[in-house]
């Protein structure tokens, strides 16, 4: 919306994640096996709203079958590793998650573009210095994180 200021915060590769017993694991999986597979996407923000995955898959005239959704984005990983179900997201939050609990990060088989990740703000909070302190804060937060990231994946 014209009210709202952006500042983009990084992007990140599209991945699926499933349990280390999911069948893809062994099998692998092409478009139509991770089309027609079990997908748990996060609960839409409003009546008709679609994430951005699907609607990168409804420009192709692709769908998946969303079997569960969840409200609580930081619960899915949890569901998926104890489920045959997937989720597809960014590669960095998968490498995070998947640290922790019986997961495994597979190829999404549908191209898709990088993941872009933003701060919004309202326009009326766009010169207010503790707003402006806080979105500094919040941008020095994720380059740091993505510094370490970048050092974790060099040998």
């Amino acid at each position: 919306p014209q009210d709202l200021h952006q500042a983009q915060l990084f992007s990140d590769d599209v991945v699926s994640l499933v349990s280390q017993h999911h069948p893809a694991v062994r099998r692998g999986w092409d478009e139509a096996g991770w089309l027609a597979a079990e997908h748990i996407a996060p609960t839409p923000t409003h009546p008709g709203a679609r994430g951005i995955i699907d609607q990168i898959l409804d420009s192709r005239g692709l769908q998946r079958n969303i079997a569960a959704r969840c409200a609580y984005f930081g619960l899915i990983p949890q569901i998926v590793a104890g489920s045959l179900l997937v989720l597809t997201t960014g590669r960095q939050h998968c490498e995070r998650v998947a640290a922790h609990l019986p997961l495994r990060i597979l190829p999404c088989p549908v191209p898709m573009p990088r993941l872009a990740y933003y701060q919004l703000w309202h326009a009326r909070s766009q010169h207010s210095s503790a707003a402006r302190w806080l979105r500094e804060r919040t941008k020095e937060a994720v380059t740091a994180l993505q510094v370490q990231h970048r050092h974790a994946q060099t040998p």
